[in-house]
């Protein structure tokens, strides 16, 4: 998620940056800017790829042996010149890029206007240089500012500082959010990410959570919080470009999997603040008297967004009892949908510009229907024209088949319907802190089921002949199934399909002979006697069974060939953990059948038509 480099040495900086920032492509990027100091602080910045800061970077005579760069992938303001980073200071005497989410920055905003600190754009990031600047006025020390800054600052940030009154040395800070420090001779490098700074030196500084460090041209000095220098082991690089632009991992997919904690935390955690007993939901009004006023709600999406519709339609259902419809967007409207002004439309796009959502989208505001939308890229088309949007703020996502992005919107669905529950008074105070705790936990129960790749990947192998697979489930547990066999469908090219096992005796247990591959997920408790009696059966018909339970029901070790087992939790939010082993499953396969993971045959990565 976006891209940070900088430089201090004895050459010019500026073509340093713009080459380091164009290693960082891959990350996914917006908008772009650098600033570099000759004399003063000197920045230019930009809408749009890397190649119209260049342009902009020719008309204009940017000189300087020091200097911060950066691409930005907007989740606060949409992309525009103004957003962009770096962020200045209002003397423009200070300049910050900055990687991750600040999650009080409307707090720390309001504190700091009433200071008399005037802001610009619409970012968090701009709060972060102007908290720097209230605390530098007051010490004249660029470190001990940013000390005193990042004591106030909740989120996740890595940051790059650049001073116009201590020009010998760069700022660097991180927290959640990754930073390395290169070494070189007589010069040396921070960025977000290895590949920025292969070309001119492969030995780094990682530096871990809350390390700051400062770097000149001749030394790196890396502090803790209480400033207590750390001697830190250097680290050699000896992945080629390719995989280090991957950070190690064999494919962007396996990355983008492993990402998914830190997804769930930064899509979590900032609508759910441990000092009020709510959620906030950015801008989205949904009141009380709002949702008396409607009668039906849509849920609209195409591919593996629908499924999440799947999931919010059964908790909406449930725990507020209004009728919901789930549908595909590319049917939708030639249904002749009913909608009116009593209408709630929800609307879910990795993407933001899927073309038969968006039509589904315009469809609903002509007939008057209130449209949230539920996105991952700031200032995209769907994002513009729905009523309200929630972000998911799961980053670029590379590789064609989604698993992070599709994790951020389980989470944005959960928040959107316990909102709605609230509202109604159908979950009281007492239920929500309970629920609130639960989805705090969810980062770390998801890292347990990470911790089980190298199982996973056995049991891949041992069932990479199948030629016919079948999933099934009941309540979530079928919704979550249709993911499932989606993605062994996408990157591993088999042939997979979901059920609901309730369903298998009427029809597709026809199919089921020995060897098939069929797997059962569990985990929605209400159902789980049913659900073992429907994996009983297509046993009995000579059938292996894969089963994901939770952790605990022991007695699926009976039946099954194979178990998963998943960290228990509220049955809310069972489908985003027994998702992952199904990810992990399906990349497995893929790999050991030679697919490209990443860019699988015949797909895109965002449908812009029809």
């Amino acid at each position: 998620m976006c891209g940070i480099v900088g430089y201090i040495g004895n050459q010019e900086a500026a073509p340093i940056l713009i080459k380091g920032l164009k290693s960082l492509e891959y990350r996914g990027y917006d908008s772009a800017g650098v600033s570099i100091y000759n004399d003063k602080i000197n920045s230019v910045k930009t809408k749009g790829r890397l190649s119209n800061l260049e342009k902009k970077l020719d008309t204009v005579s940017l000189n300087g042996c020091i200097g911060i760069g950066h691409t930005r992938w907007a989740t606060h303001g949409e992309p525009s010149d103004v957003n962009s980073h770096p962020h200045m200071n209002s003397t423009s005497t200070i300049s910050l890029v900055h990687n991750g989410i600040i999650e009080n920055y409307m707090v720390l905003k309001e504190e700091l206007e009433a200071n008399g600190h005037n802001f610009l754009s619409e970012t968090d990031t701009e709060v972060a240089v102007q908290l720097v600047d209230y605390y530098y006025k007051q010490s004249n020390n660029l470190l001990d500012a940013v000390y005193k800054a990042i004591e106030r600052i909740e989120g996740s940030y890595a940051f790059g500082v650049l001073c116009n009154d201590e020009p010998d040395k760069l700022i660097a800070a991180r927290k959640d959010s990754p930073l390395i420090i290169g070494i070189g001779e007589g010069e040396n490098f921070i960025a977000s990410d290895i590949p920025a700074i292969l070309e001119h030196t492969r030995d780094i500084y990682l530096l871990e959570d809350k390390e700051v460090a400062v770097v000149t041209t001749e030394d790196i000095t890396i502090m803790d919080m209480n400033k207590n220098i750390i001697n830190k082991e250097v680290f050699n690089v000896t992945w080629d470009i390719c995989a280090a632009q991957k950070e190690g991992y064999d494919h962007y997919m396996l990355k983008e999997i492993y990402e998914q904690p830190k997804v769930i935390k930064d899509t979590l955690t900032p609508r759910l603040p441990l000092d009020v007993n709510n959620i906030t939901l950015d801008n989205i009004t949904l009141t009380k008297e709002v949702l008396r006023n409607i009668n039906k709600i849509y849920i609209v999406a195409c591919g593996t967004a629908s499924y999440t519709g799947l999931v919010g339609k059964f908790l909406i259902e449930k725990i507020a009892r209004i009728p919901v419809v789930a549908d595909v967007a590319s049917e939708f409207r030639y249904k002749e949908p009913i909608l009116d002004e009593k209408t709630l439309m929800i609307v879910v796009s990795q993407s933001g510009e899927t073309a038969d959502t968006l039509a589904a989208l315009r469809l609903a505001k002509k007939a008057g229907a209130h449209v949230i939308s539920i996105v991952n890229v700031v200032g995209s088309t769907i994002s513009r024209e729905a009523d309200d949007v929630l972000y998911t703020l799961a980053g670029p996502e590379i590789a064609v088949a989604s698993t992070k992005a599709y994790s951020a919107q389980l989470c944005a669905m959960y928040l959107l319907s316990i909102k709605i529950g609230m509202e109604l008074e159908k979950i009281s105070q007492e239920e929500f802190i309970e629920l609130r705790k639960e989805l705090y936990l969810l980062p770390e129960k998801v890292e347990k089921v990470l911790e089980q790749s190298d199982a996973i990947k056995k049991l891949a192998n041992k069932y990479i002949n199948s030629k016919n697979v079948f999933y099934i489930g009941r309540g979530l547990d079928f919704a979550v199934s249709m993911e499932g066999a989606l993605k062994l469908k996408e990157i591993a090219y088999l042939h997979a399909e979901p059920y609901a096992a309730g369903e298998l005796k009427h029809g597709p247990i026809a199919l089921i002979e020995d060897n098939s591959l069929l797997v059962g997920l569990t985990a929605y408790e209400q159902l789980y006697e049913k659900t073992v009696s429907n994996i009983k059966e297509v046993k009995a018909r000579g059938a292996n069974v894969l089963a994901i339970a939770l952790e605990g029901n022991t007695e699926i070790d009976k039946i099954a060939n194979d178990v998963i087992y998943v960290p228990r939790t509220h049955w809310m939010f069972t489908s985003i953990l027994e998702n992952i082993p199904q990810q992990l499953f399906a990349y497995y396969i893929s790999v050991g059948l030679g697919h490209d993971v990443d860019k699988p045959r015949n797909l895109a990565k965002s449908v812009t038509v029809e």
